[in-house]
């Protein structure tokens, strides 16, 4: 009989299987008091939404609402027009998502596998902004915007952050994973740049694609300060505005305040909910942490 081959590890003992068990455990019940504490919040905001003004300011503190209530929604809806709050929010999202996605994908293509006098340079000073405070450009933005005349309008929000250095950052990081080969393969049977960029490039970078989808609308829908200064008409106004208006100097109607707070969540979610798997498998390629 010949001897069986080693494997060069040792045998786990039971010891060391439950000392791995014991750790699991640990693990997995540090996994749920975290998810527990960062879903707190979203349920507060959801019990605060349903329940009365008057049972939030007197008595004791409740983790259910006693009598469940939508008077916090009608009331937001009354006192403001939060039904165009939300179309301004979506408009100005997504022709700013689509926008700022295509831009940061034809740089980073360009950055990643093209050669050019400079390209260094320029990629660093592209990553250099992104240690400038928002703060200190909104001045100049709001200047170029005025002499454009776009004061009051969707492309004074939109146009600014079109390109992102981050999201450029992203791209050109991902796509220098891609094969020189394939885009060889592609010239030689005759396609040109664009061709390239979209039948090859493209197709093989949807998990980037899914990350700049959702962050880009995560952020632009969330966006408060830049859109507060450039936009002046109430009917132009988006859902973070809308919001601010719902905080009073004496008192603040939280139920109606949580209720649209809690609204204005739910298209980030169902975004990422279309987009998380190929998000999931594009922040892993990426290298985003």
């Amino acid at each position: 009989m010949t001897a069986a081959p080693r494997t060069g590890r040792a045998p786990r003992t039971g010891r060391s299987l439950q000392a791995g068990a014991g750790w699991a455990s640990w693990r997995a019940v540090g996994l749920v008091a975290g998810a527990l504490v960062m879903l707190f919040p979203l349920y507060w905001m959801v019990v605060t939404a349903f329940s009365d003004q008057g049972a939030l300011t007197s008595g004791p503190l409740r983790f259910f609402p006693e009598n469940p209530t939508l008077d916090g929604f009608r009331r937001a809806f009354t006192l403001l027009p939060f039904g165009q709050f939300f179309l301004n929010s979506a408009a100005i999202a997504l022709v700013a998502m689509a926008l700022s996605v295509t831009l940061n994908l034809l740089a980073g293509y360009v950055l990643a596998k093209y050669r050019f006098r400079g390209q260094q340079v320029v990629f660093i000073m592209i990553v250099s902004t992104l240690m400038i405070p928002v703060q200190v450009v909104m001045v100049p933005q709001f200047q170029l915007v005025a002499g454009l005349g776009w004061i009051n309008s969707y492309w004074a929000v939109i146009i600014p952050r079109a390109a992102e250095a981050f999201g450029i950052f992203l791209c050109r990081q991902f796509m220098l994973g891609i094969p020189d080969e394939v885009l060889e393969a592609a010239r030689l049977d005759g396609a040109g740049h664009l061709r390239i960029f979209w039948s090859v490039v493209l197709p093989m970078s949807k998990p980037l694609i899914a990350v700049l989808v959702i962050l880009t609308f995560m952020y632009r829908w969330n966006e408060f300060a830049w859109p507060l200064i450039v936009l002046n008409d109430q009917q132009l106004f988006t859902v973070p505005i809308g919001l601010s208006f719902l905080q009073g100097e004496y008192g603040t109607d939280y139920p109606a305040l949580m209720g649209m707070a809690l609204l204005s969540t739910l298209p980030v979610l169902v975004v990422f909910a279309l987009f998380q798997r190929q998000f999931v498998e594009g922040v892993a390629r990426s290298g985003l942490r």
